[in-house]
């Protein structure tokens, strides 16, 4: 049963190859537990051939780490080109308090086309956010620092990392895939708050489909009679789930928030200043063309590390870059 349980779970039918301990943490959450839980999920991962770790490289900081704290749904919401794939790219938003999160594969990426994304499958489920954070690519604001919008580019990686292990059996079928990943996220447990964004949006646990493959407790104990008044006391205690849920997210931001801090190599610049502008769009993987290109003037600081630039002749640089993308020029 053990075995059963865990393989369903991690690639199952609404499996996605998750760690092990969310692995553990999921399973725990519907109602099943044994004493070497935890140990039997993360063996599990270790030997799963499909859960391949990607290097991660590293970069100093050059400002202070900015949290958000947004305390209910809809408050604050994030906005993100998700990627390129087989004959179509995608888009993704993130509610980030319940982290619930909305993609879709589309054929071409276009301002008219995030609007109707957006109308769809934001507005008429959710109402209207209070904020949008987009990823500033040329189809929302301004231009590169996906770590402006960290919530969504975290979520990028759980949601391709889930893709990608999927699409290994399957070439050419993300679309079909994609629910199954976004299902897989929205009923595990997100580590920051220790909820599944499901329950923080919906009030209730997601049924999944090892409950019915293995009896979980609440199956196995529901009466139909009783049904409505759990319905009802899981609306009342909804609001102190998501108040115990904001302050665990707030202390687990405040930790990474010093411990990004640290490394912090600080830079500055003021208006007048000369600076090189980091190449974004590269044509070719070559190592030998340049990187770098200017020298641009500093026109204005907008905050948080973002600046305006202008030409040596005068003419304004369209959109903003932030500070990790630009060096002092020195002539």
């Amino acid at each position: 049963e053990a075995t059963y349980i865990i393989q369903e779970v991690h690639e199952g039918v609404c499996g996605t190859h998750i760690g092990g301990s969310a692995l553990a943490s999921k399973i725990a959450r519907a109602g099943y537990y044994w004493p070497t839980l935890r140990h039997d999920c993360m063996d599990y991962v270790k030997k799963c051939i499909n859960d391949k770790d990607l290097l991660k490289a590293t970069r100093h900081p050059q400002n202070a780490c900015i949290r958000s704290h947004p305390r209910g749904l809809s408050t604050n919401g994030g906005g993100r080109h998700l990627g390129s794939f087989p004959n179509s790219s995608s888009l993704l938003t993130i509610d980030y308090f319940t982290k619930w999160v909305e993609a879709e594969l589309v054929a071409t990426i276009s301002s008219e086309r995030i609007k109707r994304f957006f109308w769809k499958k934001i507005i008429c489920r959710f109402g209207i956010p209070a904020e949008i954070v987009s990823d500033n690519g040329t189809q929302f604001a301004s231009l590169e620092h996906p770590q402006s919008n960290g919530q969504a580019e975290v979520e990028n990686k759980v949601i391709l990392k889930g893709l990608r292990k999927l699409l290994e059996e399957a070439k050419g079928r993300s679309v079909e895939e994609l629910p199954q990943v976004l299902w897989s996220y929205h009923t595990t447990p997100h580590s920051t708050t220790n909820e599944t964004p499901f329950r923080l949006t919906f009030g209730i646990e997601a049924m999944i489909p090892m409950e019915v493959g293995e009896s979980s407790p609440r199956i196995a104990l529901f009466e139909q009679s009783g049904n409505e008044e759990e319905l009802r006391a899981n609306l009342d205690i909804l609001q102190d789930i998501r108040e115990i849920a904001h302050v665990r997210e707030y202390v687990v931001k405040a930790r990474a928030a010093r411990r990004y801090d640290k490394g912090i190599v600080p830079r500055h610049f003021k208006p007048q200043d000369l600076v090189l502008r980091r190449i974004t769009q590269k044509v070719e993987s070559n190592k030998l063309i340049p990187i770098w290109e200017g020298p641009f003037r500093i026109l204005e600081e907008v905050g948080r590390g973002a600046y305006y630039l202008e030409s040596l002749d005068g003419r304004r640089v369209p959109q903003t870059w932030n500070v990790a993308t630009l060096r002092m020029y020195y002539s």
